[in-house]
C-alpha cells in the first residue's frame, strides 16, 4: 500500500525529537517580543532578530545536508487597521528542491506574536504556543526531510503578519502564484503544542485538522457543477485532510486527527486562508483544546488566574507527536505525482461507471477510488495503468468516485473527486 511504503520511510528517519522543539520555542520566547511592528534593529529583541534567527536556523540544516535547502526572504509593505501606517512584512523560506521545482509542497506557521491589544509592539509577548510551537515544528519538519530526495519541492514557511491580517501568508500564497507554482498541498500548523485546555480539560490523544469543502476560489456556477456531482466532502482541501487523517491511523504517532469539516474555528481564521481563496489544497493543524488565558493575553496574574502564553503550558511530547504527522503527510506527498487535474465520469441509465483523466507527469500508474453514497471515506479501490476504467455493476447514481497518481515506488497522490 502506498501510504504505507510513505509511512516506512517516515519511520526509518529520525524521530522528531521533543527536547529540540522545546529548545526551538525557548529561543523564539527569547525575544521578548515578536510583533510584526516591534524593533527589526535590535539583535536580540523583536521580529527582526526573531526572523534572522530563523534564517539561520534553515541555513544551519543546509549546511548539514549538503546545501539542500535555500534560505530566501521575501517581504512587501501592508496596511490595515491593525498597522494604519504601514509595516513591511517579511517571510523566512526554507526550500528544498525537489526533481521538478515548481510542484511544491508547503509546510508553515507564523513566528510573529502579540498581546491583549493587538497595536502593542513593545510589551512582552512570548507567543509559546502561538505560534512558536507551529515554527518549531517547521524547523524540525525541515531536519529531518532534509536527508532525503523528493519529486516535489517542500518549502518551509516562517510567517509574519499573521496577527494583523494573515499578511504573510498572503504573501507568500501570492508569490506561489506569480512564480507559477503547482502547490499540491498547503499545512498550517498554528497553536499545536498543549495539551491543557480552558478550564484544565486535558487532551492528548488527538490533533484536529480543519478544511474546507465547497472551496472558496470557485464561483457559484462552479459551485452549482459540485452540489450536482455530490462532492461538498471532497474538494482537494478535504481529500488532504482525509489523506492526513489516514496517516495519522496507518502510523504509530501514538495520535489521532480529528477531521474537523469547517475551513477553521468557528468565525475564526488562519494562514491557510489566503491559499484556499487561490485555488490551493490547504488546512490548519490546532490542538484539541485551546486555551483562551494563554491567547492574546498581556502577561498578568488576576483573581487567581494566570494569564500569558508562556512555555510552561506547552506539551512538547504531544507537539512532537503533531510534527511526525505532518512530516509523515509531506513525505507522502513531496514524492508522488500531481493528482489528476480533472476527472470524468458518465455512466446514466447504465449500471457501469466510466472514468476518465488527463495523464500525470511521472505517475507510473493510477488507483480508482469509488464509495457508495452514504459513506464519507473510501471503500473501494483498483490500480490501473490507463487513463481510464470501467467500474462494472457500479451505478453512478449510488456511488462517488476518485483517482489518484502513483509514483514508481507507490507513493500516491491526492484523490482528485470525478465529476461532469
Amino acid at each position: 500500500m502506498p501510504i504505507l511504503l510513505a509511512l516506512a520511510a517516515a519511520a526509518a528517519a529520525p524521530a522528531p525529537s521533543p527536547e529540540r522543539l522545546k529548545a526551538d520555542v525557548a529561543a523564539m520566547v527569547g525575544f521578548g517580543t515578536r510583533h510584526t511592528a516591534s524593533t527589526t534593529t535590535d539583535p536580540k529583541r523583536g521580529i527582526g532578530a526573531a526572523r534572522d534567527w530563523a534564517a539561520g536556523r534553515f541555513a544551519e540544516i543546509a549546511r548539514g545536508c549538503g546545501g539542500c535547502i535555500t534560505v530566501e526572504r521575501i517581504e512587501r509593505r501592508f496596511t490595515g487597521p491593525r498597522a494604519p501606517t504601514g509595516v513591511v512584512v517579511q517571510d523566512v523560506l526554507g526550500i528544498q528542491r525537489g526533481r521538478d521545482p515548481d510542484r511544491v509542497v508547503i509546510v508553515g506557521a507564523h513566528i510573529d506574536s502579540r498581546v491583549t491589544d493587538v497595536m502593542d509592539t513593545t510589551s512582552d509577548a512570548p507567543g509559546a504556543n502561538d505560534d512558536a510551537s507551529g515554527v518549531a515544528l517547521v524547523l524540525e519538519a525541515a531536519r529531518i526531510l532534509s536527508k532525503q530526495k523528493f519529486d516535489a519541492t517542500i518549502v518551509y514557511a516562517v510567517f509574519s503578519g499573521e496577527e494583523q491580517g494573515l499578511w504573510g501568508a498572503t504573501l507568500l500564497a501570492d508569490t506561489a502564484k506569480a512564480r507559477g507554482w503547482q502547490v499540491s498541498a498547503m499545512l498550517n500548523n498554528d497553536i499545536v503544542g498543549n495539551t491543557i485546555g480552558q478550564g484544565n480539560v486535558r487532551e492528548s490523544r488527538w490533533v484536529r485538522v480543519f478544511s474546507e469543502g465547497i472551496r472558496s476560489s470557485e464561483d457559484e456556477a462552479q459551485q452549482m457543477v459540485r452540489r450536482g456531482n455530490g462532492g461538498e466532502d471532497d474538494g482537494p482541501s478535504r481529500a488532504l485532510a482525509k489523506a492526513i487523517d489516514g496517516v495519522a491511523a496507518r502510523g504509530r504517532f501514538g495520535l489521532d486527527v480529528f477531521l474537523d469539516r469547517r475551513p477553521d474555528r468557528f468565525g475564526r481564521g488562519g494562514d491557510h486562508e489566503p491559499f484556499l481563496k487561490l485555488g490551493y489544497p490547504a488546512v490548519r493543524f490546532s490542538v484539541a483544546n485551546e486555551n483562551w488565558d494563554a491567547q492574546h493575553q498581556d502577561l498578568r496574574t488576576e483573581k487567581g488566574v494566570v494569564y500569558g502564553d508562556t512555555i510552561d503550558r506547552m506539551d512538547f511530547p504531544y507537539l512532537a507527536k503533531v510534527t511526525a504527522i505532518n512530516i509523515a503527510t509531506l513525505a507522502r506527498l513531496a514524492g508522488a505525482p500531481a493528482a489528476p487535474a480533472n476527472v470524468t465520469i458518465s455512466g446514466a441509465l447504465s449500471r457501469d461507471t466510466q472514468v476518465s483523466w488527463p495523464a500525470v507527469p511521472g505517475a507510473t500508474g493510477y488507483r480508482v477510488h469509488w464509495r457508495r453514497n452514504d459513506r464519507t471515506d473510501w471503500t473501494e479501490s483498483r490500480d490501473v495503468a490507463d487513463t481510464k476504467a470501467l467500474l462494472a455493476q457500479v451505478p453512478v447514481d449510488d456511488h462517488v468516485v476518485g483517482v489518484s497518481a502513483l509514483a514508481a515506488d507507490g507513493s500516491e497522490s491526492l484523490v482528485t473527486f470525478g465529476g461532469r
